[in-house]
């Protein structure tokens, strides 16, 4: 369906209004919305709205909102009046009950495994677009890969975390007591949070070793200054689509194991980064590849979730098995780095709502690309008319 252009767009006479709620929670401090990118869309005729104290946890506050030119409401004041609102995680069945029909949902809203969910918002009348179904091959979509952007930072700060739980140095030191060799640091999974944490690790000193089912990751590895741990094994079909890797098949998963398994206990610190989009993430080391650390050794699992872990036997959260290694689950590290994940988040919020923006009306164009990719529920729904005004 092609509306471009249409009666089908959203957005009343005034321009668009994009709005950002107060997402802070015990375990998430990023804001949806930064000031630099309110400015930004401002540029493009585009009215922020932002719940008040919304940007506190990631040290952005109301006063810099307000001179970006945002405006700072009470949450009932936006979802009267908005027309798109933009989401860290999504919103909850009770906030969509609370959101006008019409209105636009930018998020990751786990399209892929939930399609109850969409349900949801096609019964709300929303219209939904799935971040997690961007398409990164393509060279316009860069801008807007939350998946990438938000990674790289969770490989970075998985590194920090590592390095601060393990009891000795990463780097090579030599002092009048003698000499400490540098720790042996494994990444397992070399995406975009596998190669930050290897680069991150490299300039703290560590030796760095890494393995990913693709093929083209080994020059990635090496380009970064780590080696490529050989598995002995050949996953030649390991690429799958969008650039992510492809689930294995139980053999190959099983094959894995068991070597990575058997070379474990050589490292002190290991990373595992392998998330497959919307499904249980691969187990990489199982609990007889734990059992083979050494005492002191720290695991950090970035792909830990109520679906599992790449570490079997990880949960959200930490804790010491009884031979004494370190294992910790850590599926939202961004939010440890709040203020940079924003500022990154924001800009793929803000070029993903930009995208959509036709003519000064958000609207659908079932022909593109991305359009088709993204939107996931709602297509040409009709806006519903803000409070206290008539639709235009």
């Amino acid at each position: 369906m092609d509306t471009a252009g249409d009666d089908g767009g959203h957005g009343r006479e005034g321009g668009v209004r994009f709005g950002v709620l107060d997402e802070t929670s015990r375990m998430e401090s990023r804001v949806a919305l930064t000031p630099d990118m309110a400015t930004r869309l401002a540029k493009l005729g585009v009215t922020c709205m932002v719940q008040e104290g919304a940007g506190v946890a990631a040290s952005y506050r109301d006063e810099d909102y307000r001179k970006a030119g945002a405006q700072v409401c009470a949450r009932q004041e936006i979802l009267d009046q908005i027309d798109a609102l933009g989401f860290i995680d999504r919103p909850s069945s009770e906030l969509i009950k609370a959101i006008r029909p019409g209105t636009w949902v930018l998020g990751m809203l786990a399209s892929l495994t939930d399609p109850d969910y969409l349900q949801e918002l096609e019964g709300a009348g929303l219209v939904g677009l799935a971040m997690e179904r961007l398409p990164r091959q393509l060279s316009s979509a860069q801008s807007m890969d939350e998946m990438s952007s938000q990674n790289s930072v969770m490989g970075y700060k998985a590194v920090l975390l590592a390095a601060n739980e393990y009891g000795s140095f990463l780097p090579m030191m030599t002092t009048a007591a003698g000499t400490i060799r540098p720790a042996k640091v494994l990444v397992l999974g070399a995406g975009i949070a596998g190669l930050q944490a290897i680069g991150t690790a490299k300039r703290l000193g560590a030796v760095v070793t890494a393995y990913d089912v693709r093929p083209a990751s080994r020059g990635e590895v090496e380009s970064l200054g780590g080696k490529f741990l050989d598995l002995g094994l050949d996953f030649s079909q390991g690429q799958g689509e969008g650039g992510y890797a492809r689930q294995l098949t139980v053999q190959e998963q099983s094959a894995q194991q068991a070597a990575v398994d058997g070379k474990a206990a050589d490292f002190d610190i290991v990373i595992t980064t392998a998330k497959v989009p919307g499904r249980k993430p691969p187990v990489l080391l199982t609990q007889a590849g734990v059992s083979n650390l050494h005492p002191g050794a720290v695991v950090v699992d970035c792909a830990a979730s109520d679906l599992g872990g790449n570490v079997e036997g990880s949960r959200v959260g930490s804790f010491t098995t009884q031979g004494g290694v370190r294992i910790i689950g850590a599926p939202n590290l961004p939010s440890q780095v709040a203020t940079t994940a924003s500022n990154l988040l924001a800009r793929n919020l803000a070029d993903t709502l930009a995208h959509f923006l036709r003519q000064g009306r958000l609207s659908l164009d079932m022909t593109d690309e991305l359009d088709q990719a993204l939107v996931v529920a709602g297509c040409g729904q009709e806006p519903a008319p803000a409070a206290g005004s008539e639709e235009k």
